[in-house]
């Protein structure tokens, strides 16, 4: 099996310390060989298989702003990375009203010791050699679930649990630039905020739990605007935290 993760964007000189920089848990809707997940395969291209335009945007921030990135390079599907190891969906059974039928009494500990702890075990590594001075750990929502007639009106949000430090600046960037800002939305940074609680927060790193609605990035032309936004509320909210 290939590895679980890659790392885009680093210069001919390695890691840089003290920088910006960028995870993805879910910028990939690949399936590693050996993995049947019985569901109709264009499913895997929707957002129960993939965080729509995460992968561009982080691509972009790494060719052109620099700005590093650790990016999943297995779908949410196969294994959560962005959930604990002993949630409940960890190695999801349904997903926005799909049926995972190749997930059913599947041996969940191996998919944890093949690709969930290698890809953590790895990303903690990657952090600990760059030190960063800001995390954007990057996801995307759908503008509404199929198992819900509430529509997500929000352009972009950030999510945190404890410390907010980093989103209460880009909340406050966005809003005054016009947008629709999400606080804590589509779902509160207080019950899912795996990988920053266990690589962020612990280590009083800052982060930018960011959600963008995936109609806005679903085209390269939108993921190079909002690598640029991003990265440029990124940049300020590095500053103004020191």
């Amino acid at each position: 099996m290939s590895l679980p993760y890659r790392q885009i964007g680093e210069g001919t000189r390695g890691p840089t310390r003290g920088g910006i920089v960028c995870v993805s848990d879910h910028a990939s809707n690949q399936v590693p060989g050996g993995i049947d997940l019985r569901i109709d395969p264009a499913l895997m291209n929707e957002h129960i298989g993939v965080d729509i335009g995460v992968e561009g945007i982080a691509e972009e921030m790494a060719a052109n702003h620099g700005i590093p990135a650790y990016l999943a390079t297995v779908s949410r599907l196969v294994v959560d990375l962005h959930r604990e190891e002993d949630h409940p969906g960890v190695v999801p059974q349904t997903s926005d009203g799909h049926v995972i039928h190749g997930n059913m009494g599947v041996d969940v500990e191996e998919r944890l010791s093949s690709i969930y702890r290698p890809y953590h075990e790895a990303m903690a590594k990657w952090l600990d050699k760059r030190d960063p001075s800001l995390i954007i750990s990057l996801h995307s929502f759908t503008p509404k679930l199929a198992t819900s007639d509430e529509p997500r009106p929000w352009e972009v949000a950030f999510l945190y649990n404890q410390d907010d430090r980093a989103a209460r600046i880009a909340i406050q960037f966005f809003a005054e630039e016009g947008f629709t800002v999400g606080d804590n939305e589509p779902y509160s940074g207080r019950q899912l905020n795996a990988t920053m609680n266990r690589h962020a927060e612990p280590f009083g790193r800052p982060y930018l739990a960011t959600e963008i609605r995936q109609d806005l990035i679903a085209t390269a032309q939108g993921q190079k605007h909002w690598a640029r936004l991003l990265a440029k509320v990124a940049s300020r909210v590095a500053q103004e935290l020191g």
